[in-house]
């Protein structure tokens, strides 16, 4: 068996005899991991042969109508937020990968999960990481005492896989697949091929028997997931684990979901014991914030089908500086730039002279343009220095012409809103029709000039 060595673009897969700074098919820059592939010997049942023998009999073309729609059964995982992500439960056959930031929760996670299913279920945990000493260890601190959790710790494909044949579970865990290699290929663990080809055994295996897993993979240091980009086109859904490790929230959001929503959260709290659920996210994100100071506005925005209300806070100071300072974060860095633009040239305020942060509290990134209005109110509000009503709450898109735009889900933003005691919603004048019949006043604005109103009416008190 020779041996080659090849360049591989984590991107696209893309292969080519000498590194290259810019894949010539995906156009990604710095890309090139350098393998050492193996030419597999004729007739071994390797390649192509062996993932058509993992199916078992060949398959043949039906046609469209001939067939009925499947049934995917869903087993709950037994924690409601991750059930709420994942569009209800797991599904059998169905693999999921799991990615996020070193400390950041993934393990503590997935061992709460072999704790609520392992009573009922058989749920076979693979680390290649860690000892059986060190699962023991975390276990016991969170509680987890499951009767038919197994625990392997290997990191050889081949091994695994035997096991997992012979104990047939409901439920596979491996943590994580960089750790996890093929003895015929001879690049090292977590290299592109490796990580590609292992993942395609642990997904045609799944598929095989109907047995639902979990694979945990690890996060590069731009923020993507390691590995070929092919990995998250092979599984039914990615899930990422998201937040600060120097902060107890955390949000797992699904990017992609085969079997359900990729809109939707699910929001935890670290704490001694583990990861616990928070069912009512728009309060924790609104505890400790302040009143009667300006700079701080409340928004409603659409997480899937569930509403969040959370803190847009600006601080807007004089710069003696030529070229004023701009920061955000939670909000793009462009939008702020666009709606500073609005502003300045609709309503005459001298944003270029003074510095701008924009801060999102919680850590949460909002992406939806009907956070436009609420982070508007607070930069007005930073520098005039007037604070925001406290019992107001502000969403609507903002377009270039200073005109508010319609957003959806109005009335659940609005019953939100209501329900955590906020008394005004300013919001666009062409969505306060479908606001529904909660009691709260409706402050309805055409546009940016219907805000200086607000702001008027609260310096006149003041005065």
């Amino acid at each position: 068996m020779k041996s080659k060595t090849v360049y591989v673009c984590s991107e696209c897969d893309y292969q080519s005899a000498k590194w290259l700074g810019r894949c010539p098919q995906c156009n990604a820059w710095n890309s090139f991991t350098e393998e050492t592939y193996s030419a597999p010997a004729k007739n071994t049942g390797s390649g192509s042969h062996a993932r058509l023998a993992v199916h078992g009999e060949r398959e043949h073309a039906v046609r469209f109508g001939d067939f009925a729609m499947p049934e995917y059964i869903r087993h709950s995982t037994g924690i409601g937020e991750l059930d709420r992500v994942l569009g209800g439960g797991l599904v059998e056959g169905s693999v999921v990968l799991l990615a996020g930031e070193p400390g950041i929760g993934k393990s503590t996670l997935l061992m709460q999960l072999c704790g609520q299913i392992g009573d009922s279920c058989k749920v076979l945990y693979v680390s290649g990481e860690e000892s059986k000493g060190q699962l023991k260890m975390r276990a016991d601190r969170l509680g987890v005492s499951a009767e038919y959790l197994y625990v392997l710790t290997e990191t050889s494909i081949e091994d695994i896989l035997a096991e997992f044949d012979k104990i047939k579970p409901d439920l596979m865990i491996v943590d994580s697949i960089q750790t996890v290699v093929a003895e015929e290929i001879a690049s090292a663990g977590g290299s592109v091929t490796q990580v590609r080809e292992c993942a395609s055994l642990l997904i045609n295996r799944a598929k095989a028997d109907g047995a639902s897993v979990v694979i945990v993979g690890h996060v590069n240091k731009e923020g993507g997931i390691a590995g070929p980009k092919v990995l998250e086109h092979m599984v039914d859904a990615v899930l990422t684990f998201e937040g600060d490790r120097r902060t107890p929230h955390r949000i797992v959001r699904a990017t992609k979901n085969r079997f359900g929503s990729t809109n939707e959260i699910g929001v935890f709290e670290m704490e001694e014991s583990g990861l616990s659920e928070v069912t009512n996210p728009s309060a924790m994100l609104l505890e400790g914030r302040p009143t009667g100071v300006s700079g701080s506005c409340a928004v409603c925005i659409m997480e899937g089908s569930r509403p969040l209300i959370a803190e847009i806070q600006a601080l807007v100071t004089p710069t003696v500086f030529p070229s004023p300072r701009r920061t955000a974060n939670g909000i793009d860095y462009n939008r702020m730039c666009l709606l500073l633009a609005v502003l300045e040239k609709r309503l005459g305020l001298k944003f270029s002279a003074c510095d701008v942060y924009l801060n999102v509290i919680g850590g949460l990134h909002l992406d939806e343009p009907a956070a436009d209005a609420a982070a508007c109110f607070a930069m007005i509000s930073s520098l005039r220095d007037i604070p925001v009503p406290d019992d107001m709450i502000a969403f609507g898109e903002l377009g270039l012409s200073g005109e508010f735009r319609s957003v959806v889900s109005v009335e659940q933003r609005v019953n939100e809103a209501f329900r955590l005691g906020f008394a005004r919603v300013a919001l666009p004048r062409r969505c306060a029709s479908k606001a529904g019949d909660a009691d709260v006043s409706l402050v309805k604005m055409n546009g940016i000039y219907d805000a200086l109103r607000i702001f008027a009416e609260k310096e006149q008190k003041k005065e």
